[in-house]
């Protein structure tokens, strides 16, 4: 095993600091599932929000496209393409679609750099009625000449997993494994979404453990190496971990724009990071050995990454070093601390009888964008349940009133294993949260925590026997019809 856990003073930071820095993401009301922290081969921080645990298979998002990049490196280690490939070389039975000549001149190493012949990736969420891999890369043709200008295309990055699963007949995650990441103690279980028509949702659906992305981390920041044994030519991972393009496209430097690899972020002040939507991240940084693991859920947050990125390089890593004095006190109270964390619920709010004066009553909503009839409000003690009528029934939501409830999500069918495509019978984990905001304002928030992740705030503001009804949602292709506003009326 390489890990082993210790303490934060083994690594010359306190606990104390570690306790201070958890408490300041919370304050925040960032919806964190678990971060671990290491240096070298000590693993000297580490925890989950429940219901979040060690064991749970988190989407990694937009992190997938670095382990696409990596198992691209393999393959061109492997002999079985080159950087200097044209991109289209590899797509024969596609020559009618990709004739552009701009696409033409395209090269695998302009594809790992984001210089593709794209502006602007495409939308897996589009209404094509065909979205197989060609059509999807080629639907909103090309703009750009390749290998002149930075520019996030995760089209780009999903036909570079395309390439690597044609080459080598497997899934891009079972190459991986195949070639290191089973020798390192990397999940069998872990797996990629699928995309229409059937190759992995390589841009954006990983699944795996928070564990699992710290091993990865630290086998590319080891250069390929694992104790001892060298996996892939280190200058292939050298490459892919330092700056290849100037991706600050705005002259105002700051996070995301320290410069790019091979589907692979620059750090301030060297190193390089993982980056998926929602703040999952492990955030490489070679001069202090330390790495940074965290997995989260802040979709439509602007404040999540300025926040944690200014105290893990402000905070931890200027701390990093010798070790210093064990302090057992703050050890203990760094552990209570991490065993009472719980997944974000809405708290506080004021007390009102506005929940006496609208229980059990059921309101009539106008003709609205949700498609729902009516709501009908049912308190008991600290919980209450929603129940209201959509275009696919009745449904009934049970959130507690300053803590998560937990349950399915209601709306039947959204995709499962396979991006876009509806799913029938299939529900989404979620945890619901509410309090009064003001006197006559219940607010709830939804938090979806599956194999997609996405948020939504119900604000529900009563008048005399009126009531009006604001829903909005941060979640890509579901929850639409939980967006927007309407007017019900009580019912006598």
């Amino acid at each position: 095993m390489y890990f082993k856990n210790a303490t934060p003073e083994s690594v010359g930071i306190s606990s104390k600091t570690i306790l201070k820095f958890l408490k300041t993401l919370e304050s925040y009301n960032l919806c964190t599932h678990d971060i671990i922290m290491a240096k070298g081969d000590k693993i000297f921080f580490e925890s989950y929000w429940a219901p979040f645990n060690k064991d749970f298979k988190h989407r990694m998002y937009s992190v997938t496209k670095s382990f696409v990049a990596i198992a691209v490196l393999f393959a061109v280690d492997e002999g079985l393409l080159s950087l200097d490939d044209k991109f289209v070389k590899f797509f024969p039975e596609a020559k009618d679609v990709f004739k552009d000549d701009i696409l033409l001149e395209a090269t695998i190493d302009d594809m790992l750099k984001m210089e593709s012949s794209r502006h602007f990736g495409n939308d897996w969420f589009s209404d094509k009625p065909d979205k197989r891999f060609m059509n999807y890369f080629t639907a909103s043709g090309f703009d750009k000449i390749p290998g002149t200008l930075f520019a996030y295309d995760s089209s780009g990055s999903y036909m570079l997993g395309v390439i690597v699963e044609k080459l080598t007949g497997m899934t891009f995650i079972d190459y991986l494994k195949k070639k290191a990441l089973r020798d390192i103690g990397f999940s069998e279980d872990s797996y990629c979404l699928k995309a229409p028509g059937g190759y992995s949702w390589g841009d954006s659906a990983l699944l795996c453990t928070a564990r699992d992305l710290l091993l990865f981390a630290r086998f590319v920041m080891n250069k390929g190496n694992w104790l001892g044994k060298q996996y892939i030519n280190p200058e292939l991972i050298e490459k892919a971990t330092t700056k290849q393009i100037d991706n600050d496209v705005t002259s105002v430097t700051g996070f995301g724009s320290y410069g790019y690899g091979y589907q692979i972020w620059m750090n301030q002040g060297g190193g390089f990071s993982f980056i998926g939507m929602g703040d999952q991240f492990a955030i490489c940084d070679p001069k202090s050995d330390f790495i940074f693991i965290i997995n989260s859920d802040n979709q439509g947050s602007a404040l999540s990454r300025p926040i944690f990125h200014h105290e893990v390089f402000n905070t931890i890593i200027p701390q990093l070093g010798d070790a210093i004095a064990e302090d057992k006190d703050a050890q203990n109270e760094l552990e209570e601390y991490c065993n009472n964390l719980k997944l974000y619920a809405l708290s506080g709010g004021v007390e009102t009888p506005c929940a006496d004066e609208v229980n059990g009553s059921k309101y009539i909503l106008d003709k609205n964008p949700m498609g729902i009839e009516y709501i009908k409000f049912d308190f008991k003690k600290e919980k209450g349940t929603l129940t209201y009528k959509n275009e696919q029934g009745e449904k009934k939501v049970v959130f507690g009133m300053g803590y998560n409830e937990f349950g399915k999500f209601p709306q039947e069918g959204y995709s499962d294993e396979v991006a876009t495509q509806y799913a029938p019978g299939h529900y989404y984990d979620c945890a619901y949260s509410a309090i009064w905001s003001e006197e006559k304002k219940l607010k709830i928030k939804v938090q979806i925590i599956d194999k997609y992740f996405g948020n939504g705030c119900w604000i529900f503001s009563f008048k005399d026997n009126r009531v009006m009804v604001s829903m909005t949602k941060t979640a890509e292709d579901f929850m639409k019809e939980y967006s927007g506003i309407a007017i019900g009326r009580k019912e006598f």
